[in-house]
């Protein structure tokens, strides 16, 4: 079997009052989880945890094989840039540039390439040449999915990416990320309000009364 990508261990944390205590997680290669549970319970957090920016109160995360925390700021870095792919509910695009050049700040950093393939998959391919200040958010929010996947990530952490999407949009852009996770082996570490783009991952864990637990 192969190794997990992720393995989080017996994680707690607190932010004036404990969110959420004895957490634990693993996602393998070619699999996609979800994270649900209500508005303010700790599933962002929970994400930033996993995803390098926040270091536990207690516990461990083992990432790629590697004590997350205990690496130097240097490797961390390579990480986020090269081996990382980070999806927020609000975009963050480069307002003053094209669709592109947004997409092209990504893979100059991680020294890839764009392919047609994934602009055409996202039905962006042609906006691209649009300034970002003319799209809808719909259309900029699937920008700046290609512009993580352009990064080829090995895992993926998706805070809402749907969350401002219509349901045919947010279908198209479930249905791109999980084709992904199929096409490279990368992982897909979802959190959503959304039953329904929880219920089309591998597996959906519930966070809820601080405790996080597989749905069955």
């Amino acid at each position: 079997m192969s190794e997990p990508l992720l393995e989080a261990k017996d994680i707690s944390h607190s932010f004036d009052t404990l969110l959420f205590s004895n957490v634990n997680l693993s996602l393998n290669p070619y699999q996609s989880a979800a994270i649900v549970g209500r508005s303010g319970c700790g599933k962002s957090t929970l994400l930033h945890i996993f995803s390098t920016f926040l270091k536990p109160d207690k516990g461990n995360v083992t990432l790629f094989a590697k004590d997350l925390y205990a690496q130097k700021d240097e490797a961390i870095e390579a990480l986020r840039r090269y081996d990382i792919g980070i999806i927020f509910q609000f975009h963050y695009l480069f307002k003053g540039m094209s669709a592109m050049e947004n997409v092209q700040v990504a893979t100059m950093l991680s020294a890839t390439q764009i392919e047609d393939r994934l602009l055409e998959k996202l039905e962006i391919k042609e906006l691209m040449s649009h300034k970002i200040g003319e799209l809808s958010g719909g259309q900029q929010q699937r920008i700046s999915i290609a512009r993580v996947l352009s990064k080829r990530p090995r895992i993926i952490f998706a805070d809402e990416p749907t969350g401002n999407l219509d349901n045919e949009t947010a279908e198209l852009v479930m249905d791109v990320l999980l084709d992904y996770t199929k096409e490279t082996g990368a992982g897909l570490l979802l959190v959503t309000h959304d039953e329904s783009m929880a219920a089309r991952c591998d597996s959906t864990y519930k966070l809820e009364d601080k405790v996080l637990r597989l749905q069955v």
